[in-house]
């Protein structure tokens, strides 16, 4: 690939400092961001690191003096607001200029989880039963929505407010939860039916054309028989919790064939309806019976050397710096 002018979009407080040693950077906030830089460098690119907290004509004026080819999206907010975080992508398009990961229109579709259900609902691709718990407002549950339920964040990525006390079997804590959601999530309450079953990760990658990665599942080993197995902040976040419970993401390696290419068409699917560009990473549910619920779409997903994308692209044959150069010629050729 062709040397290139890349401007890294960061969020202020996740500038990695330019010398790590002594500095365990897997468990640094910033270690997406170190590893992508440091990768960029490694591949020969001319990189300019530009932290973007309110202001965008920061942007401007880093494209009038740099000249960037493409501009590497890092952000996940904007003025500390994950519901922003498209406006910055449209403000890029607005310069005219490339970047990497998902348009605008697929970070709206996608950061609304009951729109994104919705759309699910009307191109009949599975989606558990849902409703939304407005903050200010009285939630009355619908008798659809049968117990077990499970209470998530509305607009939150990160498994921000999940916990084994998610998942409710009556209407007494399905109300304590939903309080919890807007009090500490700070937005409304997702409540859906809960699925038994594992999770799955399917790692995308593409515009027009897409690809997919080998499929990642949720794995608890040594997890006690009565913990729900779902991707609690605790799963997600806490190194020492994992390695207690035996909890980690591996490649599956027992599905029957017609069963990950059912996958592999639903996931297709869903990154088409939902208007992806770049890359993504679908959480999906399967049932014992090989049922496949959409829980979730993430586009711009972690993409840290270390994270399950990077692992999964490394499986299919793109080890980092090939990954990272295939999602710059994504960017511009978008």
């Amino acid at each position: 690939m062709r040397k290139l002018r890349v401007l890294v979009i960061v969020h202020p407080k996740l500038v990695p400092p330019e010398n790590t040693k002594g500095i365990i950077v897997n468990e640094m906030p910033w270690r997406t961001e170190h590893f992508v830089i440091n990768q960029l460098k490694n591949n020969g690119h001319n990189v300019r690191i530009l932290p973007v907290g309110s202001d965008l004509k920061v942007i401007r004026i880093a494209r009038d003096e740099f000249k960037p080819h493409i501009a590497f999206n890092l952000l996940e907010c904007f003025d500390d607001e994950t519901l922003f975080d498209h406006n910055v992508v449209s403000y890029l398009e607005l310069l005219k200029l490339p970047y990497t990961g998902c348009n605008p229109k697929g970070l709206i579709l996608s950061r609304d989880k009951s729109l994104c259900k919705k759309i699910m609902y009307y191109h009949r691709i599975k989606t558990p039963r849902f409703d939304v718990a407005l903050m200010g407002k009285k939630f009355k549950r619908s008798s659809k929505l049968v117990f077990p339920l499970i209470v998530k964040s509305l607009t939150e990525e990160g498994s921000v407010g999940i916990s084994q006390s998610s998942v409710v079997d009556n209407d007494e804590k399905l109300q304590e939860r939903i309080r919890f959601i807007h009090d500490k999530a700070l937005s409304h309450a997702l409540v859906e039916s809960y699925i038994e079953g594992k999770d799955v990760y399917v790692s995308m990658i593409g515009n027009k054309r897409v690809g997919q990665f080998p499929i990642l599942e949720l794995k608890f080993k040594n997890a006690p028989d009565n913990i729900h197995q779902i991707a609690t902040s605790r799963v997600k976040w806490n190194s020492d919790y994992r390695k207690k419970h035996g909890i980690d993401t591996e490649l599956v390696k027992n599905f029957p064939p017609e069963l990950s290419k059912k996958i592999f068409t639903t996931s297709r699917r869903i990154y088409k309806v939902l208007n992806f560009s770049g890359y993504a990473r679908l959480d999906l549910r399967l049932t014992p019976s090989g049922k496949i619920f959409f829980l979730e779409a993430n586009p711009n997903p972690d993409i840290a050397r270390t994270e399950d994308f990077a692992y999964s692209a490394k499986k299919a044959g793109l080890d980092y710096s090939m990954l990272l150069d295939k999602i710059l010629k994504l960017g511009l050729s978008n």
